[in-house]
C-alpha cells in the first residue's frame, strides 16, 4: 500500500478514535450532572406510623366514628389525599355513600366492604379495593387492630345519606391478598433482572399518568426505586422497611408509615427482617428498580 495511503488511513482512524472519546466524556458529563442535580436538593420525606395524627373521619358519629390520620393531602379540601382509618373491633356502618370515589388497602385486620345485603367477605391485610362515588355500601371491621390505607384522587371526603345516592358509572373493585398476581424482572423491564423484588399492578390512569401498584422486598434483601415524576407516595403495607433518608440517618418503617418525594428521587429501602416487605406505591411517573 503507498505510503501516502497509509499515513491518510492512519490519521483518519485516530481523528474518530479521539472525537469517539470525546462524545463519551461529553455524555458521561451531561449523565453526572443529571445525577448530581437530582441528589442535591432531594424532596424525599418520611412520616413514620409512630408520628401520625389522628382525629375523627366522621366526626357527626361521635366516639362510633374510626379514627383518621393524614399521610399526605387534606380529605377536607379539593386536593388528592391518603389517610389512614383506624376500625375498632366489630365495627359496622350505616349504610351510606361518599362524594368521592377511593381506593383502599387493608393494612391490618380484616375489613369488609360492600353493599349493605352483601354477604361478609373479610379481607385480610394486603387486599385492594375501591369504592365508587354516590354508591350505597357498608364497612365494618374485625380484630384487635384494623387499619387501612385510603387515598382519593379529588376531596374533599364526605360521608353522605343513601338518599343522596347516584350511579357515576363506576363499579367497585375487590382483590384479595390471595388473588394478587405478582410479576419480577423477567416479566417487566423496569424491574432489574437481578433485582428479587417484584411487583403486582393495581391501577392506571392513562389521562393523568397516575397508577398504583405493590412492590414485595422479600427477606433480607435490598434495593433501590428510581422516581421521575412530581408525585411519589409510598406506604409500608406489611412488615418492617429500612429507608435511608438522604442527608440524614436510616429512618425504620413500619407498617402505615410513609415517604415520599416531590421530584424525581432515590428511594434506598432495605429489608434486614426474615420477612416480606409490601409496599403501596402511587406517582404520576417512571419507576425503575434495581
Amino acid at each position: 500500500m503507498n505510503n501516502k495511503v497509509t499515513i491518510l488511513l492512519l490519521t483518519i482512524m485516530f481523528i474518530s478514535c479521539a472525537l469517539q472519546e470525546e462524545e463519551k466524556k461529553s455524555n458521561s458529563a451531561v449523565l453526572s450532572e443529571v445525577k448530581e442535580d437530582s441528589i442535591t436538593n432531594p424532596t424525599n420525606k418520611v412520616l413514620l406510623y409512630s408520628d401520625v395524627v389522628w382525629e375523627k373521619l366522621n366526626p357527626a358519629r361521635g366516639e362510633k366514628s374510626p379514627q383518621a390520620g393524614t399521610l399526605w393531602g387534606n380529605r377536607k379540601s379539593e386536593v388528592p389525599t391518603g389517610f389512614l382509618a383506624k376500625f375498632i373491633d366489630g365495627f359496622s356502618s350505616p349504610p351510606h355513600i361518599h362524594n368521592a370515589t377511593y381506593r383502599a388497602v387493608v393494612i391490618k385486620g380484616s375489613i369488609h366492604n360492600d353493599d349493605p345485603a352483601a354477604e361478609k367477605l373479610w379481607m385480610k391485610p394486603v387486599s385492594f379495593w375501591t369504592q365508587p362515588a354516590g354508591e350505597s355500601h357498608i364497612t365494618a371491621a374485625k380484630g384487635s387492630e384494623n387499619i387501612a390505607l385510603v387515598e382519593i384522587d379529588k376531596g374533599p371526603y364526605l360521608v353522605k345519606p343513601i338518599s343522596e345516592a347516584f350511579d357515576n358509572g363506576e363499579r367497585p373493585v375487590n382483590i384479595d391478598v390471595s388473588n394478587l398476581i405478582w410479576l419480577d424482572g423477567n416479566d417487566i423491564k423496569w424491574i432489574s433482572e437481578k433485582s428479587n423484588i417484584s411487583t403486582s399492578l393495581l391501577w392506571e390512569e392513562t389521562s393523568s399518568k397516575n397508577k398504583g401498584l405493590f412492590l414485595k422486598i422479600p427477606a433480607n434483601s435490598k434495593g433501590k426505586i428510581v422516581s421521575s415524576g412530581n408525585v411519589f407516595h409510598g406506604v409500608v403495607i406489611k412488615g418492617i422497611l429500612n429507608y435511608d433518608l438522604p442527608k440524614d440517618q436510616i429512618q425504620v418503617l413500619e407498617s402505615g408509615s410513609y415517604f415520599g418525594a416531590t421530584d424525581r428521587a432515590e428511594h434506598k429501602i432495605e429489608n434486614n427482617t426474615t420477612s416480606e416487605v409490601i409496599i403501596y406505591i402511587r406517582t404520576n411517573g417512571e419507576i425503575s428498580v434495581r
